[in-house]
């Protein structure tokens, strides 16, 4: 599933494509993504100019002229790419806008677990009133080592599932959880509460470090995800924990990574150096 950084990269891939763009057409080829497709809102876009290309937690914003915005979720499996509008058609590319310099922006998604809404916003920059109830993301001020002792505070959870709760935390995805909580040296099963002062403090640092690392290494492709420009991801290659059952630890030389399933999600951590 894209998580926050692979988002980011998208929306950095996408943004010098389109912003400043008119959009001259829209065609879609599905009736339903994870919701059924409003056509009539999609096509209401066609000669709007695109006037920003934003992130808020793992939603795509792609703002329009006269407060319009298309609110898009990658779902499990989707994906982003600019190509001509000649470029052959591949099989699971749902919706293609066609943009007043002879580019086309295609969404693809296998899967289809995928989101694309048109929304109104109040006023230019804001966020769409389904995302404005949203806690803080990791990379924001808002996040730091006394909010996640407040949201610990209490809570018998394991600290991985609480991390994973986007009712907490917005952003936080299954890979970046496990290699945070490698990071700072944390049990993902540690009940929430008991995490002290300090061991927050230390975890939100290793979650903000961590996500700005694969943002600057363009995500992480374990699967299908590409960029914008078909470009794979680089993070993988600096994972510590994920995806490395049996294999040597890499932050304390001794123990062997262990995988688990936590909340129905597959979780990684060294039982020598994760207490």
């Amino acid at each position: 599933m894209p998580e926050l950084p692979e988002v980011e990269t998208i929306c950095r891939a996408l943004r010098p494509h389109l912003v400043g763009r008119y959009l001259r057409g829209v065609r879609t080829f599905v009736e339903a993504l994870r919701q059924p497709l409003d056509r009539r809102a999609l096509v209401s876009l066609v000669g709007r100019r695109i006037v920003a290309v934003r992130r808020r937690a793992k939603f795509l914003l792609v703002e329009f002229t006269d407060r319009r915005l298309l609110l898009m979720h990658l779902g499990m499996s989707g994906s982003c790419r600019i190509c001509p509008d000649n470029a052959p058609r591949r099989k699971h590319e749902h919706i293609i806008w066609e943009l007043d310099n002879g580019q086309t922006w295609r969404y693809g998604d296998p899967r289809r677990f995928g989101l694309v809404q048109v929304q109104v916003i109040r006023k230019r920059g804001a966020l769409p009133s389904c995302l404005c109830g949203l806690p803080p993301e990791p990379l924001s001020r808002g996040f730091n080592g006394a909010y996640l002792a407040s949201i610990c505070r209490g809570r018998s959870r394991p600290i991985k599932s609480v991390l994973l709760d986007q009712t907490l935390v917005a952003g936080v995805g299954n890979i970046y959880a496990s290699e945070a909580l490698h990071r700072a040296g944390i049990s993902p099963v540690r009940r929430a509460a008991t995490l002290s002062r300090e061991e927050c403090a230390r975890l939100a640092h290793a979650i903000r470090t961590t996500l700005r690392q694969a943002i600057a290494a363009g995500g992480t492709t374990i699967a299908d995800f590409r960029s914008a420009d078909g470009s794979p991801g680089g993070f993988q290659v600096k994972l510590f924990v994920y995806g490395r059952e049996g294999e040597p630890c890499r932050r304390c030389r001794r123990g062997r990574i262990r995988r688990l399933v936590l909340s129905s999600r597959s979780t990684y951590y060294c039982p020598d150096c994760q207490r």
